[in-house]
């Protein structure tokens, strides 16, 4: 199984000193049986202690606060990671749409999945879905059929969004990153009645010409009667299998995003953001995103910067 070799740096730079930082990270890896941590350690600015609580949807998150005045937050993960996953995808293709309410019955959990978000939009949503859509299919196979219609039909372009970009605004662009596309899926498969939620993560292919690589990347995953959560990636349009590394889930970004939090003080800041995925061959890819925000008035949001931790 392959053993891949993450180091991931998420620097955030101020023009004046802030008083105070206070932040949540989602950048451990995700507790299945399909992922093995051989190390993990994570190193922060101050060296602030960390709580780590896992969260209602499942996922490993560190708060911390800083409250000594800094120009710079440096927060570092350096991660050795065996995946598990076989490297072809086994699945029941046979369960057709009738079968799934027995499945979310009685489950809460999957009733979190199956909602649907943007309800304005739903009449575009069901054009899109015609378009892929026959009755009589199998959940399986209108995953899959989701999937390459969200590769084909929108353009993969980096710096068109950010974390701000709403679904109408992916829509009418047609483009985007794996972070828009994950939620486009999201809200087509949701208008089905299929649940199915949103992955954080890295993909690790060790090939050239595959979307994020390197970087930190999205994909959703879909409840499979039979199966459970399988992972799909429209961005590259391939099932999910042991090149990929998961983090956290969620609903949306939001739920998951790798690192959020506020800070107090009048500042300009920017951000960078460097993933490096090491493979056993002794090939690395590495990936460098830096984006520079203006200031507000008091207290800053991070999970609303242009494109602070945009997985791509």
């Amino acid at each position: 199984m392959p053993v891949f070799n993450i180091h991931h740096v998420t620097t955030y730079y101020y023009d004046h000193p802030i008083q105070e930082s206070v932040n949540e990270i989602r950048i451990y890896p995700f507790d299945e049986h399909s992922q093995e941590a051989l190390h993990h350690q994570v190193n922060i600015t101050g060296l602030p202690e960390v709580y780590t609580v896992k969260d209602y949807w499942g996922n490993l998150a560190g708060m911390f606060n800083i409250h000594h005045s800094h120009s710079e937050m440096r927060i570092e993960s350096k991660l050795i990671l065996r995946t598990l996953s076989p490297s072809v995808v086994s699945m029941n293709r046979d369960a057709n749409l009738d079968v799934l309410p027995l499945d979310i019955a009685g489950n809460m959990s999957l009733l979190e999945y199956a909602g649907l978000a943007e309800m304005a939009l739903q009449d575009q949503i069901k054009v899109l879905v015609s378009e892929f859509y026959k009755r009589g299919m199998t959940v399986a196979s209108i995953v899959e059929n989701c999937g390459d219609f969200v590769f084909r039909e929108f353009t993969y372009i980096k710096g068109i969004t950010n974390v701000e970009t709403t679904l109408g605004e992916i829509l009418r662009h047609r483009a985007g990153v794996c972070q828009d596309f994950a939620h486009v899926m999201l809200e087509m498969l949701r208008s089905l009645g299929i649940p199915c939620r949103y992955v954080s993560g890295y993909i690790c292919p060790n090939t050239s010409g595959m979307r994020g690589e390197g970087a930190t990347h999205a994909w959703v995953e879909a409840w499979i009667p039979g199966n459970g959560w399988v992972g799909i990636d429209p961005t590259n349009n391939i099932w999910v299998t042991n090149q990929h590394v998961k983090l956290a889930v969620g609903r949306h970004f939001n739920d998951c995003s790798p690192v959020k939090g506020v800070f107090k003080g009048k500042a300009r800041q920017s951000l960078s953001v460097f993933v490096s995925v090491g493979y056993e061959d002794g090939h690395s890819f590495e990936d460098l995103t830096r984006v520079r925000m203006e200031p507000l008035p008091e207290a800053h949001e991070k999970t609303t910067l242009p494109g602070q931790q945009q997985q791509q």
